[in-house]
């Protein structure tokens, strides 16, 4: 875990810390932290005294996490998706369907 050597905020003020306009729920937080979002991507925390904390920079990774799975490429290309789209609709009308 990286969070040793960076800037830590409480969590209750992380909300405040996410980009955009408006503040995360602290709900939120904690799904991010316990399951994570799309496919496994989790806000990385610690407890301190009791008292849990993330840091600025986790909070950086874990958007730029997200944002690098929306834009993932394809694992198929245009034209192998046309030449499946082919196949099935082959086999659909072989078929009578």
């Amino acid at each position: 875990m990286h969070l040793a050597n960076e800037q830590l905020i409480p969590f209750s003020e992380a909300r405040e810390a996410f980009p955009g306009r408006k503040r995360v729920g602290l709900a939120t937080l904690h799904r991010w932290r316990l399951r994570g979002v799309r496919g496994g991507v989790v806000l990385e925390t610690m407890v301190v005294g009791g008292q849990r904390f993330t840091s600025v920079e986790a909070i950086a990774r874990f958007v730029a996490a997200m944002n690098r799975s929306e834009q993932s490429q394809p694992e198929i290309n245009g034209q192998q998706r046309r030449a499946r789209s082919e196949a099935a609709r082959a086999e659909l009308a072989g078929r009578g369907i």
